[in-house]
């Protein structure tokens, strides 16, 4: 036993600071927040009937949603893992752009796409927000799977159709779980896209914590919903994990197998591909349109501070802001998701009990699943508490954007870390590496594709934020996404074109984050 102690050292310090993370910029803000509306309110909200309705809808709009966004994103998991097309560049941004848009102004393109279209329109435009996590996160395993059983598979006379289910799907089975779970979770806690598309018929839970939060004051009620909503993210999370524990077929072998040109039936898939990434394009080519309706007098105005100085910063101060927020928010995610997957891989290989390192696994994944409104509000009633006041600091978007954005670095590299095959790690242990060493060597350089792919799309996601920073950030530190909410909510048709110009600069923002990213994998492993 005491041999094992200076093994669980090293895994146990590497969570202790994303653990740390989560119990202060999240679990205590949500538990004040909960316990300062808990009393009889509490019992007349999980007694409603309309509680109950939000519910199933919440659930069953996610579900769906989280359904086609798996169908479109794996085409293009495929196109991006194992095709060399020219191409494949413009796609990896284009793939990028609708996660980093305002769901509000989504939900104002897709309400111009689909005027009547209801609950379908909600269904899509939460299925268009989130192919990318599911072509980016599957497509980081599947560039690093060995293709030699497939191959074997083809050779014993398997159609393509029957290798893939029998051979590559279970080698993809902890990338998908991984994507179908976070998807599930934005869904389940989209707030802009219901809010324009739903039209007062349709609500969600995210929803109505903000409606009883913010204008009718009514925090028990607030506070059921959220205890509701943390009780179908935890058995959505802890269902992925039970997804990510099933043993894969294919292990990480070495180098990550190269891309190829598409050879006969793949065709299809490529094809299939580009149609997703066409369907993509036809709500940016939309916010785009309409940002030149009036020429360029809605970028005039963003240039400056709008409509008679209505903004307290100009749009070109607003990108600055996001541009440092989103910076500071991805090294932090990027330092404490890498050092939970450590942690995690380290301690599945201690021989802890799968159990222990799943729950650690769920627990850092919950600030996907809670309300921005009730973290953002949980914040100004706790952090007064910490030295320094970090109520009225600049550092407290680039934290909360961080808190977002850690879930999705760790399920980016967390399927690819679990897939190396552990005999190069004994064989380079056995010839004499140590433990930091084996790390540097072999784990490093399998994963360095993934690392960068994480870091492209967490800084998209951090430039995208809109929940949590447009409770948190000052009036002289609005990030471009905050700026694209108050127009969007402000009359006038400047003020709308300005939303829209404010939209076309972010999406080329996206693109700009995307290529730079893309450049410096050139000469790295892999294809992701």
């Amino acid at each position: 036993m005491a041999r094992g102690r200076p093994r669980l050292a090293g895994p146990l310090a590497a969570a202790a600071l994303p653990l740390g993370f989560l119990a202060v910029f999240f679990l205590w803000p949500v538990a004040a927040i909960i316990r300062l509306g808990i009393g009889p309110g509490v019992t007349r909200a999980l007694t409603a009937g309309r509680t109950w309705d939000l519910v199933a809808f919440t659930l069953g709009q996610a579900a769906a949603a989280t359904a086609i966004a798996l169908v479109a994103g794996l085409p293009v998991a495929f196109l991006l893992a194992r095709t060399s097309v020219r191409g494949n560049g413009f796609v990896r941004a284009v793939v990028m752009v609708p996660f980093v848009l305002p769901t509000v102004v989504v939900g104002l393109a897709f309400r111009a796409l689909l005027p009547s279209a209801g609950v379908l329109a909600i269904v899509l435009a939460n299925a268009f927000f989130n192919v990318a996590v599911v072509a980016r996160t599957v497509a980081g395993l599947w560039s690093h799977v060995d293709r030699r059983a497939e191959d074997a598979a083809r050779a014993l006379g398997a159609s393509r159709v029957r290798t893939f289910l029998a051979v590559t799907l279970p080698a993809l089975r902890p990338a998908i779980g991984s994507a179908a779970a976070v998807v599930f979770l934005f869904c389940a806690t989209s707030f802009g896209v219901v809010l324009m598309l739903g039209g007062g018929e349709y609500g969600t839970l995210e929803t109505e914590i903000y409606l009883r939060t913010v204008q009718l004051f009514d925090l028990p009620g607030a506070a059921a919903l959220s205890l509701l909503q943390v009780v179908a993210v935890v058995a959505v999370l802890v269902a992925g994990a039970l997804v990510r524990r099933r043993s894969t077929a294919l292990r990480l072998r070495g180098r990550a197998d190269t891309a190829r040109r598409p050879s006969g039936g793949e065709w299809v898939v490529v094809a299939a591909a580009y149609a997703v990434v066409a369907a993509l394009l036809v709500p940016v080519a939309t916010l785009v349109a309409r940002s030149f309706e009036s020429g360029l007098d809605g970028y005039r105005a963003l240039a400056g501070r709008g409509y008679r100085g209505s903004l307290d910063v100009t749009g070109w101060q607003a990108v600055v802001n996001s541009l440092r927020a989103a910076t500071d928010a991805t090294l932090i995610a990027l330092v404490l998701g890498t050092l939970a997957c450590v942690a995690l891989v380290s301690l599945g290989r201690a021989r802890i009990r799968p159990g222990i390192v799943e729950s650690v696994d769920t627990a850092l994944m919950l600030p996907l699943g809670v309300s921005a409104v009730t973290v953002g509000f949980g914040y100004l009633v706790t952090l007064d508490a910490l030295p320094g006041d970090l109520r009225t600091s600049a550092a407290l978007v680039p934290l909360a954007q961080a808190l977002v954005v850690t879930p999705l670095v760790i399920r980016m590299l967390l399927p690819v870390l679990r897939s190396i095959d552990d005999r190069l790690r004994q064989a380079a242990a056995t010839l004499g590496a140590s433990p930091w060493r084996v790390w540097r060597e072999v784990d490093v350089p399998l994963a360095a594709r993934s690392f960068l792919g994480a870091t492209a799309f967490g800084y998209v996601v951090a430039l995208g934020e809109f929940g949590a920073t447009s409770f948190l950030a000052r009036p002289d530190s609005a990030t471009l996404p905050v700026v694209i909410g108050r127009l969007v909510g402000r009359p006038g048709e400047l003020n709308n074109q300005m939303a829209y110009a404010g939209c076309a600069l972010l999406m080329l923002v996206t693109i700009a984050a995307v290529v730079i990213v893309d450049r410096l994998r050139v000469g790295s492993v892999g294809e992701f």
